[in-house]
């Protein structure tokens, strides 16, 4: 297998709102910068990679608008997932691993503001069953915690301290939304507080993969992808055991994870107890660093949260803060589906 790593990594200033500017004219910024920090123009990218939703936009085919962003002329090789942007960058990982391009941009970006995006996101659940029940995403989350606590695996002050570390880590990242847990803040769903939940927002994320000598030149640290594996759960949420995710654990033997410690983990859990769920499942003690930019409970644009653990972990290997990470992406209610990735540093 060709060695393949991040070398480059740019998000969004991350807003609640952000209705004076498209979704193209938000991305383009973040796009300039990924490149300029590798010295690249779009144009000497060998493959190209996005993630969004159309149901997020409320269009169809909304990403072909963004290519405006990209720049479409001389024509490019360009490929689309209706998926976080973390799996753009799976596949972006598998072009370059067959030989078929040596850099990749992947860019991910959404827009909650415009509409009601806990009634979006009903829309991805089984059309037949649960879908015409109207169960929003912190209603099934909330379910998922009461399962937690139920189980003895937490408890609403365990929450408040995932929330409140969260919190206090972002402080220390100029991108992140929220940088603060308010007292006594009011229950969404019990057992779910307004702080146990993330908030809403919109922004974007790119980044710039390499392979072998390529990245060399091009970064002085890559953050090489070591594994990358992705998993589902069962679509229906009464055949699933809400407490535990055997697809994260899955995926994580897959990449390699359980082969060495890590010291960093960017976790994709946008509620405070999905991250209980994931911290079991790959088996992360109180040594590792978990979320040190803030996570999903500090930003999280949709389609763009999961590309963004991978750049956050990326960029601490590339400052020399990080050796070994993984970085952990999902998507659907309750951690239906799970991307696991596991980066390295060159041995300093």
């Amino acid at each position: 297998m060709r060695d393949v790593a991040i070398v480059a990594f740019a998000q969004s200033r991350h807003v609640r709102s952000s209705a004076e500017v498209s979704e193209v004219e938000m991305l383009m910024p973040v796009l300039h910068e990924a490149l300029g920090q590798v010295e690249l123009r779009a144009g000497e990218i060998g493959f190209t990679c996005s993630g969004s939703s159309d149901y997020l936009a409320g269009r169809a085919f909304s990403f072909t608008m963004a290519l405006d962003g990209v720049g479409a002329w001389p024509p490019i090789s360009e490929s689309h997932v209706e998926m976080d942007g973390a799996w753009a960058l799976y596949e972006a990982w598998v072009k370059i691993l067959t030989g078929e391009a040596d850099t990749a941009l992947v860019y991910s970006y959404g827009k909650s503001s415009p509409g009601d995006v806990r009634e979006v996101l009903t829309r991805q659940l089984d059309p037949y069953y649960v879908a015409p029940l109207w169960p929003d995403p912190v209603a099934l989350a909330a379910l998922q915690a009461r399962a937690l606590i139920d189980a003895g695996h937490t408890g609403e002050p365990e929450l408040a301290g995932i929330a409140a570390r969260s919190r206090a880590c972002a402080r220390n990242n100029p991108y992140a939304q929220l940088t603060s847990v308010r007292d006594g803040e009011r229950y969404v769903v019990r057992p779910l507080r307004r702080q146990d939940c993330p908030p809403v927002g919109d922004g974007a994320a790119a980044i710039v993969l390499a392979a072998g000598d390529t990245a060399r030149r091009l970064c002085d640290r890559p953050a090489w992808i070591r594994g990358l594996d992705h998993r589902i759960e069962a679509h229906s949420l009464g055949v699933r055991d809400l407490t535990d995710s055997p697809s994260t654990r899955l995926a994580a033997e897959r990449a390699g994870l359980f082969d060495a410690p890590v010291d960093t983990a960017e976790l994709h859990a946008p509620f405070t107890s999905q991250e209980v769920v994931l911290r079991r499942a790959l088996r992360l003690g109180d040594d590792v660093n978990v979320n040190p930019s803030g996570g999903p409970l500090a930003a999280n644009p949709i389609m763009a949260a999961g590309l963004i653990r991978l750049g956050e972990a990326a960029t601490r290997i590339h400052r020399g803060d990080s050796d070994r990470a993984v970085a952990h992406a999902t998507s659907g209610p309750c951690l239906q589906q799970n991307l696991v990735a596991v980066l390295e540093g060159d041995a300093r």
